[in-house]
């Protein structure tokens, strides 16, 4: 079997249950179809006694082609934004609870070579960018697969801000907070809120106001491609944080924050047999009993 992928870099978390047992096997398998394996730096550590290179994560592509990531979509949401910056594929195995990002199990490894062997569905996820001011008054920017919240870390103090879509008022918001989500990131915090489910083939944003005093406040489905504009009542900058995909965290000094999607996308590969429904069913506990057949259409009607 020809192969297409012939230098993987693996990136795993230290905190996931069960990684080093799944790395270990992972490494062995891909070694006996000699491709050329390595660890990022920070997955190293899992391993300590494994003799193969390591690579820094801002340098994988330039040691790899593809990026194998052993855990759960926390691990997945963590290397996909460095993967979408150095425009590289990724595949998930699950090493965590619901897995919507990554699709094969431990005890299934041979499904990566089918996709060694170039076998798979690609997707490209789109990510959305958020620019804020620091406390020098300079712009700094960040990226998210899932979804962008904000929030006052006085717990339990609610915020006061409004919502600019394509320089148009949208609305004045009194709540906990608001999440910006992608389809990616729609069955995640965004669909805890109360948010719709978008499929990931859509090419929209969802606002979901967080606890909202307006009992009428309802979440939003917008374009992708709209530029939004969140400015804050002065009496809010002093407590202020940003949430990127849940994992990185930036202090708003100063307003409006600028939110809009990324020109980096994510190269997400699944196996050839992958179904968005059948993972929705499975991960949120749907029913799965086929009640209802399909009618036959008659083509000659």
């Amino acid at each position: 079997m020809a192969v297409k992928y012939k230098s993987i870099a693996i990136i795993g978390r230290q905190n996931t249950a069960g990684a080093a047992k799944t790395l270990a096997a992972l490494i062995k398998h891909l070694q006996a179809k000699k491709i050329n394996v390595a660890l990022e730096h920070d997955t190293a550590t899992i391993l300590p006694n494994c003799k193969i290179p390591t690579i820094p994560r801002e340098k994988l592509k330039d040691n790899c082609d593809l990026i194998v990531v052993v855990g759960g979509d926390g691990s997945l949401l963590s290397a996909a934004r460095i993967a979408a910056l150095q425009n590289l594929p990724v595949v998930g195995v699950n090493r965590g609870n619901l897995g919507f990002l990554t699709d094969i199990t431990p005890n299934n490894l041979a499904k990566i070579d089918e996709i060694l062997a170039g076998k798979y569905l690609e997707e490209y996820r789109f990510l959305l960018t958020v620019k804020t001011k620091n406390q020098k008054k300079s712009t700094t920017q960040s990226l998210a697969l899932n979804d962008i919240t904000f929030f006052s870390y006085v717990t339990g103090r609610m915020i006061e801000f409004a919502v600019y879509v394509d320089q148009q008022f949208l609305c004045n918001y009194r709540a906990d907070g608001l999440i910006i989500a992608t389809p990616t990131g729609s069955t995640a915090h965004a669909l805890s809120c109360g948010g719709p489910i978008l499929h990931p083939a859509l090419e929209n944003i969802v606002l979901v106001p967080v606890l909202s005093h307006n009992l009428s406040s309802r979440p939003i489905v917008i374009s992708a491609e709209s530029q939004i504009e969140i400015v804050f009542d002065e009496s809010n900058l002093s407590n202020l944080l940003i949430l990127c995909d849940g994992q990185t965290q930036t202090n708003i000094h100063s307003g409006p924050i600028k939110i809009s999607k990324a020109k980096e996308r994510l190269r997400l590969l699944h196996p050839t047999n992958y179904n968005y429904f059948e993972t929705l069913r499975t991960k949120l506990n749907w029913e799965k009993k086929h009640r209802c057949q399909v009618p036959t259409i008659d083509n000659d009607c």
